[in-house]
């Protein structure tokens, strides 16, 4: 059982790890669309990316992530019993909400009906980091 679990956790690193870098870079690519709407051949190619990005990466890691974490309370499930995982479960539905959100700022973006600057779009940024902050620390501090 434990070699099993190692191979779940090490899959969970790694879709975590890239589901992280698209809620990173997603909104990156936002302030460079909103910031850039007078040039339509630099934002026809930001679509592109902004499209492939979230629907070819993102949700990829974002089940990848779910599917293997859920693996591995099964294949552990005394991990349900500790406080980390219930702080860590709350932020990763927090991420997913997020997730959801910038895709729907994409759709706005894509349609030309986004009315929110590139500033916004950084401040914006800095949530996944703070998410990520959180879930790193409870799981190799376990405060609780």
């Amino acid at each position: 059982m434990a070699e099993y679990y190692l191979y779940l956790k090490y899959l969970h690193y790694l879709f975590f790890i890239s589901w992280m870098a698209v809620l990173f870079y997603q909104p990156r690519l936002y302030v460079y669309h909103v910031e850039n709407m007078d040039k339509p051949d630099f934002v026809k190619v930001v679509e592109v990316m902004e499209y492939k990005m979230y629907h070819y990466i993102g949700w990829v890691a974002l089940i990848g992530s779910f599917v293997t974490g859920i693996l591995i309370l099964i294949a552990m499930p005394d991990l349900i019993k500790t406080g980390h995982i219930h702080v860590k479960i709350l932020v990763v539905i927090l991420m997913a909400i997020y997730h959801l959100d910038l895709g729907r700022y994409m759709k706005q973006l894509k349609e030309k009906r986004c009315n929110k600057s590139g500033i916004f779009f950084r401040a914006y940024n800095e949530v996944p980091t703070i998410a990520m902050l959180i879930i790193i620390w409870v799981m190799i501090v376990n405060p609780f």
